[in-house]
């Protein structure tokens, strides 16, 4: 199994699943679902937030909230 922090700039990946079902709403209305194909733009010089592009825009989150995305 692969999360979406573990991918490096510039690769693509597809979501899977949400394993966190807390957060998972919030992840949904954002466009994070299932299906989705997903590319890491940008990590901040501390590590956190990342930056995804996905569904045409550029999303902003946590690198714990990027834990709970399950992607191939």
């Amino acid at each position: 199994m692969r999360t979406l922090d573990q991918l490096r700039i510039g690769e693509h990946a597809v979501i899977v699943r949400i394993m966190n079902s807390e957060i998972a709403p919030k992840l949904l209305e954002m466009g994070c679902t299932p299906g989705e194909d997903v590319k890491l733009q940008h990590i901040a010089p501390m590590g956190c937030p990342i930056a995804i592009e996905i569904s045409g825009y550029i999303l902003s989150m946590r690198m714990a909230e990027a834990k709970q995305i399950e992607i191939i």
